[in-house]
């Protein structure tokens, strides 16, 4: 018994050494002892557990090794959603923001802003209880993520335990050092494998494998930057929250700055934008926040971000390149997309293969031809696209591009519909446009089937096991164990994910048909009115037109899309396979909604949007009651101007239209 106890205070003693060695070397950067000696205790804890595994502590340094292998992972629930920021793009934007913050403040307070470095990595969520460490979840949709634990004990400056006995949740964004990253993508060329495009991707896909061990040998760090509940004590700012994560043994990014004016922030930010190259990790850019946490809950947040915090994204990187060829997609709607497909070159820490040209119109504006060296850039580090031809590179060997005439996948006639600039396959039987309504119908925002992405749906397809949404709750267990890379366990999980979603709230299934206009917010709308797909299969246009959000187009889409016989048919089908057809939500008392902004309002849209097309900012405009029209007058209300807006800009300053840039536009739709 006395020999049994002394096992159990020596593993005690060496846990304790070990976790306060590891807290200074990968929280502090203050290595108290060398690796050697670290090394040497590490392995005489590790043999005493493998003697006495009962004597195991949950702090354990020799977790970081990773244990046993996981079959999937588990959904976690956030208890507070992970809601994403809003951008900002440059100093104009940002201080549009500060005079947002001091509207929602109102007369006699004024905001002090934290600006943080914005880490490019795994946004996750850290749970503990009574100081210790029992779950980690990744952000996921923002209300729903994934339990990736396991992989998260691997990282050495999470701590396991606490210096109090808390329940606390925190925030912080998983990242994997540049060093790391190099190192990572030697190995991956040494054995012949892709390697990864950049540090967040390869923190990512780290965080994502089903084997700890794996994850535990990717080197990962990461930076808390936010409390998300904390029981039994109370903070009154974020540079305390900060300041008492800190003490109880997390790791924060010690660059942020306190800053009591605009002046301050613009300052900041710009700064950053030119030091950020000698950083031994990735950012993409500063996040602002309002320090006073009273003042964060009188701002309050939008449907997706909150208003006391935005992210400066830095400007877009711009290189130089080669386009190669132009490839066309059909979308589920039917429209051709053209993508520019380009000699790959690094731009703003990802190779780039690929970049948007919209559509033909602007391949012709830009007098593009296959061959010329083109200019292209990120947008808020985000969608590449091509934003110039260089023609004075040109040496004749270049090829004028031309748009089919007919489909590449069913060979039907391509149209323009009046008032379109895009070219559209009008074939309902159309393959491809078959294949992306049902990714479309799978996808996160829509019906959310788990193990069913593309690839899978593709080979589906291609195995004429569906050809409508339907098909989806139809496939058999034998039909499936058939395909290639399709094991017992797989095809168990994907038909208990098909099987769960019958169970979805209606909004879900009316997003996932894919009505044209009808985005995932006017879905929640028309299902939280009407309650039941029925009512609304029998809605009229003015029954829709009454809706506060809803606008002529999406009525007349909404109307023409249940008169056709084949959506009745398939709607009925659904209902037999056990699908519901009502909503699930909680409902909105209808006094609380008033009318939008947008109502009433006469608009002109112009210049180029960066984060929506034109046609869908006209869609979402319509829908809340506003009226968009081709030309500046008198009549016109409000001008929404995008990048390079021209002459319409000028007329609408002229005649003191209000204006609004995109960033203005996207908050109020929010709203």
């Amino acid at each position: 018994m006395a020999a049994f106890e002394e096992v159990k205070q020596e593993i005690d003693r060496l846990t304790e050494i070990l976790n306060d060695y590891a807290y200074h070397y990968y929280v502090l950067d203050e290595p108290k002892v060398s690796d050697a000696e670290y090394d040497h205790l590490l392995r005489e804890l590790t043999k005493l557990e493998e003697q006495h595994p009962e004597l195991m502590r949950d702090d354990s340094p020799s977790i970081r090794v990773g244990g046993e292998i996981l079959e999937q992972f588990n959904k976690v629930q956030h208890n507070l959603p992970m809601l994403s920021l809003s951008n900002v793009f440059d100093e104009q934007e940002i201080r549009d923001f500060d005079r947002r913050v001091r509207q929602g403040l109102g007369e006699g307070e004024s905001p002090v802003y934290i600006c943080e470095l914005k880490i490019d990595g795994l946004a996750v969520n850290l749970k503990y209880e009574q100081g210790r460490f029992v779950q980690g979840a990744t952000r996921g949709d923002g209300t729903t993520g994934e339990d990736i634990t396991s992989n998260l004990k691997t990282i050495p400056s999470i701590p396991l335990r606490l210096k109090e006995e808390v329940d606390i949740e925190v925030r912080g964004e998983a990242f994997m050092p540049k060093r790391s990253f190099e190192k990572l993508n030697e190995e991956k060329e040494k054995n012949e494998e892709p390697p990864f495009a950049n540090p967040r991707n390869a923190a990512a896909g780290s965080l994502r494998q089903l084997n700890p061990k794996i994850a535990a040998k990717r080197n990962l760090d990461i930076f808390i930057y936010s409390i998300g509940q904390l029981n039994g004590r109370e903070v009154t700012s974020h540079h305390e929250a900060l300041s008492y994560v800190e003490k109880l043994g997390f790791k924060t990014n010690k660059e942020y700055k306190y800053c009591e004016t605009v002046e301050e922030v613009v300052e900041y930010c710009e700064g950053w934008a030119d030091k950020r190259a000698d950083l031994p990790y990735e950012i993409d850019g500063i996040v602002i926040k309002v320090d006073a946490l009273k003042q964060q809950e009188k701002l309050g947040f939008t449907a997706k971000s909150p208003r006391w915090a935005t992210a400066y994204k830095f400007p877009a990187e711009e290189v130089v390149t080669t386009l190669i060829d132009i490839e066309l997609n059909v979308g589920r709607t039917g429209v051709v997309t053209p993508t520019a497909i380009l000699e790959p070159v690094p731009v703003a820490g990802t190779i780039v293969k690929r970049a948007s040209l919209h559509n033909e119109d602007l391949i012709r504006e830009i007098d593009l031809k296959i061959g010329d060296k083109v200019t292209i850039k990120k947008a808020g580090d985000i969608i590449p696209k091509v934003v110039n031809v260089l023609p004075e590179y040109r040496k004749g060997g270049e090829t004028t591009f031309q748009m089919p005439e007919e489909c590449l996948a069913c060979e039907s006639d391509l149209v323009r519909i009046e008032g379109e600039v895009a070219l559209r396959c009008v074939n309902p039987k159309c393959p491809a446009q078959i294949v992306e309504g049902l990714i479309h119908f799978v996808s996160r925002n829509a019906m959310n089937i788990d193990g069913l992405g593309e690839r899978v749906i593709i080979q589906l397809f291609e195995h004429e096991l569906i050809e409508d949404v339907a098909d989806l709750y139809k496939l058999k267990r034998e039909e499936l164990l058939k395909l290639e890379r399709m094991g017992e366990k797989s095809v168990d999980n994907l038909l208990k994910a098909i099987e769960a979603t019958k169970d979805n709230s209606l909004e879900k299934l009316l997003f996932g048909l894919g009505i044209r206009y009808v985005g995932s917010k006017a879905a929640r709308t028309l299902a939280e009115h009407f309650e039941t797909m029925d009512k609304l299969q029998s809605a009229t246009k003015e029954d829709l037109e009454n809706i506060n959000e809803i606008g002529t187009k999406m009525a007349d889409a909404v109307v023409t899309y249940f008169e056709q016989p084949e959506v009745t048919e398939l709607l009925n089908e659904l209902i037999d396979l056990g699908i519901n057809m009502s909503y699930k939500g909680p409902k909105i008392d209808e006094t609380e909604q008033n009318d939008t902004i947008f109502s009433g309002k006469t608009i002109v849209l112009t210049g180029t949007m960066e984060q929506m097309a034109r046609g869908e900012a006209k869609a979402e405009i319509e829908a809340r009651g506003g009226s968009v029209t081709g030309s500046v007058s008198s009549k016109t209300d409000l001008l929404i101007a995008g990048e390079k807006a021209g002459s319409k800009l000028k007329k609408a300053q002229d005649l003191n239209i209000e204006i609004w840039d995109e960033a203005r536009f996207l908050e109020e739709l929010e709203k």
